[in-house]
């Protein structure tokens, strides 16, 4: 029986490149809305269809650096000139070569969140990025 795969090796791709750093991703929702629908001869049960598909938004987190890369992304957006990029989250195995690989299509930084500042604290300083994203596939 096989073993289930550690959470904590990952790589994310933005564009077909590996981007660094993130420390964790969540989010990576797919889901469809359920559509009821009584049948005219069918007095007692309900069908049940598949309606609209959602995805939620993909969260990433990583530690501040001087790159300005993200900020830069999330400007676009408040300018008017959202740039869309579309990516992949590849979880690794044990010996480091890809298991499972999530593609998402259209991504734009929706929300970008400064870190927590404490003066008495002595971790890293942590920012998160929230990904609105239109579709999301395993594959």
């Amino acid at each position: 029986m096989p073993y289930p795969y550690t959470q904590f090796n990952f790589l994310l791709e933005i564009d077909g490149l590996v981007a660094a750093g993130f420390t964790e991703v969540s989010g990576i929702t797919m889901e469809s809305d359920v559509i009821e629908y009584r049948e005219g001869n069918n007095v007692t049960h309900v069908r049940k269809l598949p309606g609209l598909s959602k995805y939620g938004n993909i969260t990433l987190k990583r530690g501040f650096t001087d790159s300005t890369e993200l900020a830069d992304w999330r400007k676009s957006v408040t300018d008017g000139q959202t740039q869309r990029k579309d990516g992949a989250i590849i979880l690794m195995n044990e010996a480091g070569e890809p298991a499972l690989r999530w593609e998402f299509t259209s991504a734009f930084p929706a929300k970008l969140e400064g870190a927590t500042l404490n003066a008495t604290a002595n971790e890293v300083a942590m920012e998160t990025v929230e990904l609105a994203v239109e579709s999301v596939v395993q594959v």
